[in-house]
């Protein structure tokens, strides 16, 4: 499965009864709730990360992943827009990325 797929899967489930997909329930409630259980994901691989539980990560990696997409969908930004702004960045290296975008 690619992250291309993911963004179809989720874009069909956004088109469900809430009552029957969990993505169209979290999608009805708004951006914000779906930044914030986007937020809970990531904060969820974090832990997992640090304690070292490979198994664990792996799952919480891919609920991150899942949940970014749901965000994105919940603002309409594409996945495209994020791999073109990935592949400007390849342009330069990752510190002087990191130094244009500080204030």
């Amino acid at each position: 499965m690619t992250l291309d797929d993911l963004e179809s899967i989720v874009a069909a489930r956004a088109e469900a009864d809430p009552d029957d997909s969990w993505t169209a329930r979290l999608l009805a409630k708004g951006p914000e709730k779906c930044a914030e259980k986007f937020g809970e994901e990531a904060i969820e691989a974090v832990i997992e990360a640090v304690k070292g539980d490979r198994d664990r990560l792996a799952s919480e990696a891919a609920d991150v992943l899942f949940h970014l997409l749901v965000m994105l969908k919940s603002r309409d930004v594409p996945l495209q827009a994020v791999m073109d702004e990935l592949a400007r960045r390849q342009a330069r290296s990752g510190l002087a990325e990191k130094a244009s975008r500080q204030g």
